[in-house]
């Protein structure tokens, strides 16, 4: 009898081992099965957080390739995206671990919308810019053009040299006259009755030129290549100039009407071609010719 207890105990005890044995092998392929669940979602999530960081670093890259002046803190942003990428492809996947990429991709995510508005907003305005600057071209360029077309009516005997701070001329004529003894100028092509060459122009107003006195050099030529009058010369640098008579007047900021006569080389002027030039200094800003029968 006490046998076959023995017998039945064992039984029982053998039964109670297998399933616990059984039990222990399904728990724990349960936590295996759980374990790899666990592992690849977490790899989904750092994939997803990957993701997130790559498409945030490509808005920085076109946001940084539509401004033609480089953007500081897009760039920097860039930066510390592209840190964070390099860091997390190396990391863990762990719940810690993609817990703290995300707080980090969160905190960059709000720092790029106000980036990203800053940087619209800077761009309205740097095309406002552009617009109002291409606008202020174009009104310059008409101004240029109707200012020209101004000067090539208005020379029709010279061409008027004008710069910023520099005198010029305009209407140079050079003729020939008879010199009355009461004083009374005649003018007259015939070169036998020219007592003197009369060479007028008109100093142009340029109120960038200071008032006071002023002088330029008048140069007459006859038609055999002399220089008439005092036929003086005059040295800028290594440049010499030959000059008639120099022209000195008090320039007042307007325009101004300037006479000056031209003595003959000989007793009398010769026939053909006389050229008039007029020198600023050694710059040639005013040429004109006449003829003499």
């Amino acid at each position: 009898m006490a046998e076959k207890n023995n017998n039945i105990g064992m039984k029982v005890a053998l039964g109670i081992a297998i399933a616990l044995l059984v039990g222990t092998g399904f728990y724990a392929s349960q936590l295996y099965q759980e374990k790899k669940e666990n592992e690849i979602q977490l790899t989904k999530d750092k994939d997803l957080i990957m993701n997130d960081l790559n498409n945030m670093a490509k808005q920085y890259e076109i946001a940084i390739g539509e401004n033609e002046v480089t953007n500081k803190k897009l760039v920097e942003a860039k930066e510390r995206i592209q840190g964070l990428i390099d860091s997390l492809k190396v990391s863990e996947a762990n719940v810690g671990t993609l817990m703290r990429y995300k707080r980090k991709y969160d905190a960059l995510q709000k720092e790029m919308d106000v980036l990203l508005v800053e940087n619209d907003k800077l761009k309205v305005e740097n095309q406002l810019l552009t617009t109002s600057l291409d606008s202020t071209r174009v009104r310059l360029e008409e101004r240029t053009m109707f200012t020209d077309s101004l000067l090539v009516q208005n020379t029709a005997l010279a061409e008027v040299v004008e710069t910023a701070k520099v005198l010029s001329t305009v209407g140079l004529k050079g003729f020939g006259v008879i010199e009355r003894s009461s004083g009374k100028l005649i003018p007259t092509e015939r070169a036998r009755r020219v007592d003197k060459i009369r060479v007028c122009y008109t100093v142009t107003k340029n109120n960038l030129v200071q008032a006071g006195d002023q002088e330029f050099y008048v140069q007459v030529i006859d038609p055999n290549n002399n220089i008439l009058g005092e036929n003086e010369q005059v040295t800028f640098g290594e440049q010499t100039l030959n000059y008639s008579v120099i022209s000195k007047f008090n320039y007042e900021n307007v325009a101004l009407d300037v006479c000056e006569f031209v003595a003959p080389r000989d007793e009398d002027f010769e026939k053909g071609r006389y050229i008039v030039n007029v020198f600023n200094d050694k710059e040639l800003i005013s040429s004109s010719e006449f003829t003499l029968r």
